[in-house]
């Protein structure tokens, strides 16, 4: 059995490495709640760009040079191409889309929960998924084992786990 030292030092880890992701865990907290709300305009505004492509190309052409999610053109005449989006030129290749997103720095923080391997934010998910592991662990160790705080805390963390299963499987 671990030692009363042991413990101590582990409920010190566990305050200041909690103090100190506290800002780092608002960040991820308030940008997964965007998230939820990413199919509708929460937030989001009008922003409109215009694209100089190649000229004369079809609507079947033009779908993935916009690269836009549910591509659909609406109206296709000799010289317009009107899509849900915008429109596009075929005799110049000017393409004039518009469409709602977050504002800069919204869409900075919302891109965390979107990191890859090819992110540099790649590694800030990582150090942020080990930190939750740590607080994950250290806390069963804040409490030496033969005190009923040890054992309820069990017994709560096997109610959130199992909560959180069923949650995941009759989703």
């Amino acid at each position: 059995m671990a030692s009363p030292a042991f413990h101590s030092a582990f409920r010190k880890y566990h305050r200041w490495l909690g103090f100190f992701l506290a800002g780092v865990m608002t960040l991820y907290a308030l940008s997964g709640v965007l998230l939820i709300f990413r199919t509708t305009d929460v937030l989001k505004f009008e922003q409109t760009e215009q694209k100089q492509l190649a000229p004369g190309l079809s609507g079947d052409a033009l779908g993935p040079e916009l690269r836009l999610r549910g591509f659909k053109v609406n109206e296709e005449t000799t010289t317009l191409i009107t899509f849900k989006e915008g429109q596009y030129n075929k005799e110049s290749g000017l393409a004039t889309v518009t469409r709602k997103d977050y504002p800069a720095a919204i869409a900075k923080v919302v891109g965390m929960h979107k990191a890859t391997t090819n992110s540099p934010l790649f590694f800030l998910n990582i150090a942020f998924g080990a930190a939750l592991l740590f607080f994950s662990v250290s806390a069963f160790l804040m409490f030496m084992p033969r005190v009923p705080q040890f054992k309820n805390g069990l017994k709560i963390a096997a109610g959130g786990f199992l909560l959180a299963l069923l949650v995941v499987i009759f989703s």
